[in-house]
């Protein structure tokens, strides 16, 4: 794979670092290594000739200032030379040890002039080189030399920009950015072949944006006028996105990975797979900061460069200067076989192309990606509009397809609104179908229902809600924490690009009410900080308060400082288990059964095996509500009366004290109950699923 390594060395702890990755990679691919050093005697001289003026009157004499020039040249480059030697010199000795063939180069010059000339004349396979070097101040996240020759070095170069502790273990994934180009099946082929080498694993993620059309029309509504918003359909516009092209984005980009995985096998490695919405990089980057793999392999380029565009694509940039991992740029290209196959022999009819023509420049790429692959994959030689119309079928939604003609009939959205809605835990898309069984974009079979009686008990939980019209006159509701988790952002550009993608994701999962956990996630990813609500923790008076009887004793607080009161005594393996369950509504309700099984028992001290008990106790009791629900609800009966008939508990006065505190507390954002809506919801999809041997339960 590489035959030639080539290291820029200046004794910084990145340059030394990136000599220890070249030599295990030397090592591995049997390399010839070059270190390199380059320094600035011509520089250093120039610099001395402009200062001469400020020589002492006995050294201005021509005679002693020529002397003076010849001494200086002579020192100058003579000890620099010496320098770049040193620098080389542990390289060179390691080389030595490691039987690994070396070869030294020291040159005079601009630093990253001469090492792209370098590695242009000499065609060098791998270049390795620090991120940082000698130069670096504190908020340095790339030196000026490693972003020149990264920008303009047209080859792989690895750059080194994690520093291990020592003794810190070394990490064993890698992971590679796919988005469907050439550039990108390149990486995932170079990742391949090092984790094969290595002994590495690799994970393959794709990202998607489902987001940017609509905080581009939400920050123009309002400076069109009248007739050219009623022009430009706003609702129309965003009924395509939502129904169509959002879901057919997420289906193509989950291609790229499936055609991923089976490039992969054919080099012998098996793959993990990661589809995610949002901005490119910033996804890529959250879930490296996420994982902490090994490293982050991505080509120079991605789909949206055009062909051979010189430099660094945008996404690549961002994550060079912010991953903090080291990162591969590598400029191999590969075509997957399916899609070379099909450009070479496919043809398209007259009318096929005509069809074509209307699909946006911006995805055009993409689209005829897609076709291609479904023409491959069904034996077709020419592809004609019955063909595109299958890949319609497939790539979008079969109940919004005549959206695409006629925008005015695209009315799924409000039907789907009115019933239950299930989120695929896998890839995060909503399925068209209120019963699903299989995912339609990656396959997955585990799903999260959610219903309206869900949201209205959230919303009551959560200080009931408040309607709000979104920029095209839809109405969606915020609960009171949600909208008060927004205002927490003080910057109102930041806050509104928030609320409008929070807009977005829920309309896009057709929920019509934003929860405050809902939003927690958008919010978070923005500010990069957990979100606190004002009065989240209860304040220690209350919490003495509840201790005030003598019997009640604080046990433990978890690590958001929710506290656990009880009048039982715990054992440390038992505070473990409970703490585990979510804070707020959800642990409230299990310690209640753990404790009502102890009185019945009539034991002093909870235990694990008696936490476990009270657990499962709820899972039968949930398992049990959910059948007498579904029951009720197919015979008919109101959601009041199905909830009575599901023998849903009824709220209890016991311990009221105590229980005012857990409520306060809640999750560690001012809302004990903000967290049952998932919680709940997930427990309930998992019992389902469990019972229909669809899937096992969480």
């Amino acid at each position: 794979m590489y035959k030639t390594i080539y290291v820029p060395v200046d004794n910084s702890d990145w340059s030394n670092r990136a000599v220890d990755s070249a030599l295990a990679l030397g090592r591995a691919f049997d390399a010839r290594l070059v270190g390199c050093h380059v320094y600035a005697a011509r520089m250093h001289d120039y610099r001395f000739k402009q200062m001469e003026y400020t020589l002492p009157e006995e050294y201005l004499e021509e005679t002693e200032l020529e002397r003076q020039r010849r001494i200086h040249d002579s020192l100058i480059t003579m000890g620099l030379e010496l320098i770049s030697d040193s620098y080389l010199d542990p390289m060179r000795r390691r080389c030595a040890e490691e039987r690994i063939e070396f070869e030294p180069r020291m040159m005079d010059g601009k630093h990253h002039v001469e090492i792209l000339r370098d590695i242009a004349e000499q065609g060098y396979d791998l270049t390795v080189i620090g991120a940082l070097g000698i130069g670096r101040s504190r908020d340095s996240q790339i030196g000026s030399v490693c972003e020149r020759v990264c920008r303009h070095a047209g080859r792989d170069v690895l750059v080194i920009k994690r520093v291990p502790a020592e003794g810190e273990p070394d990490r064993d994934t890698i992971l590679v950015g796919v988005d469907g180009s050439p550039q990108s099946f390149g990486a995932l082929g170079a990742a391949c072949e090092l984790a094969k080498t290595l002994g590495k694993r690799v994970e393959a993620i794709a990202v998607y944006d489902p987001y940017l059309h609509y905080s581009v029309f939400n920050g123009v509504v309002n400076v069109l006028t009248e007739r050219a918003a009623k022009v430009f359909r706003f609702e129309e516009q965003n009924q395509l996105h939502e129904e169509i092209i959002d879901t057919g984005l997420a289906k193509i980009y989950q291609s790229h990975l499936d055609v991923a995985e089976k490039m992969a096998r054919d080099h012998g490695v098996e793959i993990t797979k990661t589809l995610l919405d949002g901005k490119a990089y910033q996804k890529v980057l959250d879930h490296v900061r996420k994982t902490e793999p090994w490293l982050l392999v991505i080509g120079r380029i991605g789909v949206h460069s055009a062909k051979d565009e010189p430099g660094l694509g945008s996404n690549a940039e961002n994550l060079l200067r912010l991953a903090p991992c080291d990162v591969l740029l590598t400029a191999r290209v590969e075509h997957p076989e399916l899609d070379l196959r099909a450009e070479e022999t496919i043809r398209w009819t007259p009318e096929a192309e005509r069809r074509f023509e209307r699909v946006p420049p911006l995805v055009r790429g993409i689209a005829r990606t897609a076709v291609y692959r479904l023409a491959v994959e069904q034996g077709h030689s020419v592809v004609s509009s019955a063909v595109l119309d299958e890949a319609m079928d497939r790539y979008m939604p079969k109940h919004t397809s005549r959206a695409t003609e006629k925008l005015a009939e695209a009315v799924a959205f409000e039907r789907a609104r009115a019933g239950r809605v299930a989120i695929c835990r896998t890839c995060g898309v909503t399925a068209a179908a209120a019963e699903p069984v299989k995912c339609t974009v990656c396959g997955g079979t585990a799903f999260q229902v959610v219903t309206e009686e869900m949201l209205e008990q959230i919303a009551a939980m959560e200080g009931g809600t408040s309607e709000e019209a979104t920029y095209d006159g839809r109405k969606l509701k915020w609960t009171q924490d949600a909208k008060r988790a927004l205002w927490t952002m003080q910057d109102a550009y930041r806050r509104r690009r928030v609320k409008a993608r929070v807009e977005k994701s829920a309309r896009g999962k057709r929920l019509g009410t934003v929860t405050v956990e809902f939003a927690r996630t958008y919010i978070e990813e923005e500010t990069g900080e957990p979100l606190v609500l004002a009065g989240a923790e209860a304040p220690p008076s209350e919490v003495e308060a509840a201790l005030a009887d003598g019997e009640t004793k604080l046990v433990a607080r978890d690590e958001r400082r929710n506290p656990l009161v009880s009048r039982w005594a715990w054992t440390d393996e038992a505070v473990e288990r409970i703490l585990r369950v979510p804070a707020g509504f959800m642990r409230q309700r299990t310690q209640t059964r753990v404790e009502e099984i102890a009185a019945e028992r009539a034991v002093e001290t909870i235990d694990l095996a008696l936490v476990e008990d009270g657990i499962e106790a709820g899972r039968r009791m949930m398992e049990q509500m959910i059948r007498g629900y579904q029951e009720a609800r197919e015979s008919g009966a109101p959601a009041a009366e199905a909830a009575d008939a599901a023998g849903a508990e009824k709220p209890t006065a016991e311990r009221p004290q105590a229980n005012r505190i857990r409520n306060r507390s809640g999750n560690g954002n001012g809302n004990g109950n903000a967290g049952v809506y998932l919680n709940e919801v997930g427990l309930m999809s998992a019992l389902e699923a469990r019972r229909r041997n669809d899937a096992p339960s969480d």
